[in-house]
This record gives structure tokens, C-alpha cells and sequence, in this order.
């Protein structure tokens, strides 16, 4: 583990490139649910699978059952962001990391300082009439009952991207950018199995991949740093220009 430790800062001391890509396992320690952990969403009993509830076509068809799910599960309303969010934050303040390309829905990030945010499946804190466009906000969501309709009339729609639907264009441009043009690239609480978001890793042509993920990866293979941990407990242990923050 010492020597993960030292690697890992060596790193961090001698690059200014970095970009970090992360999943799931860097907001569970915050109180957020991931997926496919032995706890995980894909291992509790609903009327219907989440993968299910989740998609385009439920979410038209079922839009109550979509939001009694999405407001017991997916807005965590006491989450707070955790030392791996922080450490990112300070890092980027250090000029070190240029930017975050999450697949978390949950503004930790935000909330932890870090100001370059690429949210490849969007924002429970954004959501939006299907009507009129108008915005609503994360706590209007949270205290809605039934299904949530705008003053227009519209259903209130969670700026996040369901199963069937694509991805930002925006996004996903700033994030190759980033990704190719990195000299580090730490992968971090992400089992890299939803696509299209994990195949940006492919754009990676930089000097080191570091790989942090409890269970194993498609990715490990290819690390020149693999530390087979909890990311959000792990990213703590570094420190930002010799000071431990």
C-alpha cells in the first residue's frame, strides 16, 4: 500500500495534466447508492429492475412509478462531498488536474470546489419542463408528489440521461479533449461497463493510466498504477504541492 502511496504522489508531483474520469465508487462514501455492488441498486427488490425504471421508454410510459423510484433512490437530499471530492478540488486549485469527467449524477463535485465538471449523464440538480423548458431546481423535485408538471402544464423532467438516450454532444467533445490531451489519466470508482461512457478511456494517448477500483476493470490490464481499493477512501492519501490537505 506504501508503495501504491508513493507512486501515486510521484505522479501527482511531477505532472500538471491530469484528469481524473470516476464513477459510482467515489460517491458511495457521501451516502449515495451505486449500482452494481453486492449492495448495489441491480441487487434490491422493485416491481421492476432499475435498469428498467431508468429508461426513456419506462419514464414516458410509467412517469409515476419513474419518480417514486427516482425520488427514494436517486435524490439524496443529506449527501455530502467526501475526501476524494475534496482532494480532487484541491488538486485542480493547484493547477494540477484540469477537469472531472464524472458519470455521478449527484453534484459532489460542485459542491467539493471543483469548478471544470464534464457530467456525462447530467444532473439531478437540473431538471427541466418538457413543455416550455422552463428550469426547476433540486429541491422542487424533491418536494413534488406524484408526477412534477410545470405551471404550464409540461411534466418536469431530470436533466439526467436514461438508458435509450444519448449523450450530450457538448460533453462528450470537452471530455475527448481533455482525455486526449492528458499526461496522467486516473480512472476512479468506475467499473468502466457503461458505454458509450467508458469508450472515451480509447482517446487516452498520455505517459500514465492509474487505475483505482475495488473490483477489477476492462482497463486494469493496461494501468501502469493498479490499486485495487475503494477509490474514495484511497484519493485521500496524496498530498497537493507537499502539503497534506
Amino acid at each position: 500500500m506504501a508503495g501504491e502511496v508513493e507512486k501515486l504522489q510521484e505522479l501527482v508531483d511531477n505532472y500538471d495534466n491530469i484528469v481524473f474520469f470516476g464513477g459510482a465508487g467515489v460517491s458511495t462514501e457521501s451516502g449515495i447508492p451505486d449500482f452494481r455492488s453486492q449492495d448495489g441498486l441491480y441487487h434490491q427488490k422493485y416491481d421492476y429492475p432499475p435498469e428498467t425504471i431508468l429508461s426513456h421508454t419506462f419514464f414516458m410510459r410509467k412517469p409515476e412509478e419513474f419518480f417514486k423510484f427516482y425520488r427514494d433512490k436517486m435524490l439524496c437530499d443529506t449527501a455530502k462531498p467526501n475526501a476524494a471530492h475534496r482532494k480532487l478540488a484541491e488538486l485542480e486549485a493547484a493547477g494540477k488536474l484540469k477537469a472531472v469527467i464524472t458519470q455521478n449524477i449527484d453534484n459532489l463535485h460542485q459542491m467539493a470546489g471543483s469548478k471544470k465538471v464534464l457530467e456525462l449523464h447530467g444532473s439531478v440538480h437540473r431538471n427541466y419542463c418538457m413543455k416550455c423548458h422552463k428550469f426547476y431546481d433540486f429541491a422542487h423535485i424533491k418536494a413534488s408528489t406524484g408526477v412534477p408538471r410545470c405551471e404550464c402544464g409540461g411534466i418536469i423532467k431530470p436533466d439526467v440521461v436514461l438508458y435509450e438516450e444519448g449523450l450530450d454532444n457538448q460533453t462528450i467533445n470537452e471530455a475527448v479533449k481533455a482525455i486526449s490531451e492528458a499526461q496522467v489519466l486516473i480512472i476512479g470508482g468506475t467499473s468502466l461497463a457503461v458505454y458509450p461512457a467508458a469508450g472515451l478511456i480509447d482517446y487516452f494517448r498520455g505517459e500514465h493510466l492509474v487505475v483505482i477500483n475495488k473490483s477489477p476493470t476492462p482497463r486494469d490490464r493496461y494501468a501502469d498504477l493498479l490499486i485495487q481499493e475503494r477509490s474514495d477512501r484511497y484519493l485521500r492519501r496524496f498530498t497537493v504541492d507537499g502539503k497534506i490537505l
